[in-house]
C-alpha cells in the first residue's frame, strides 16, 4: 500500500475516533443534560465524521485502488495528492476553530474552501488515471 494512502486511511481512523466520541457526548448530554452548551460541539462532530473520516477514507482508497495505466511503479505527480491530504486536514481544523474556538465565520468559510480545493485538486490528480473500458 502507497505511504499517502496509509496516511489517508489512519488519519480518517483518527477523525472517526474524534466524531464518534463527540458523538456520544453529545448523545449522553441529550439523556442527562450536564452541560448545555455542548451542543456547540455538533459542527465538529458532522466535520470529523463526514470529512474527516469518510472523505479522506475513500480518497486514500481511490490513490490505492485506481488503476496505473504505464509500467511505472509511481502514480504520477503525487505532490498532488499530498497537497490533497494537507487542504483537507487544514481544511478540517479551521471549520472546527471557527465553529468552537471564535467563532469567526471567516474561518469556517477558509476552511471549505480549503477543503473544496482540496477535492478539486485531487479530481485533476486522479483524471488521468480514470479510462473507459477498452480505452488506449
Amino acid at each position: 500500500m502507497p505511504r499517502l494512502s496509509i496516511w489517508f486511511i489512519r488519519s480518517a481512523l483518527t477523525y472517526l475516533v474524534l466524531g464518534f466520541t463527540l458523538g456520544a457526548l453529545l448523545l449522553f448530554n441529550k439523556g442527562f443534560p450536564f452541560y448545555p452548551f455542548l451542543w456547540g460541539l455538533l459542527p465538529s462532530h458532522v466535520e470529523f465524521v463526514l470529512f474527516g473520516w469518510t472523505v479522506q477514507l475513500v480518497m486514500g482508497m481511490a490513490f490505492w485502488i485506481l488503476p496505473r495505466f504505464s509500467k511505472s511503479p509511481f502514480r504520477g505527480n503525487e505532490k498532488l495528492a499530498w497537497g490533497t491530504f494537507i487542504l483537507i486536514n487544514v481544511g478540517i481544523w479551521l471549520h472546527v476553530l471557527g465553529t468552537i474556538g471564535s467563532g469567526s465565520q471567516w474561518l469556517v468559510l477558509t476552511g471549505r474552501v480549503a477543503e473544496a480545493l482540496g477535492i478539486v485538486v485531487f479530481a485533476v490528480y486522479l483524471w488521468p488515471r480514470i479510462k473507459g473500458v477498452g480505452a488506449p
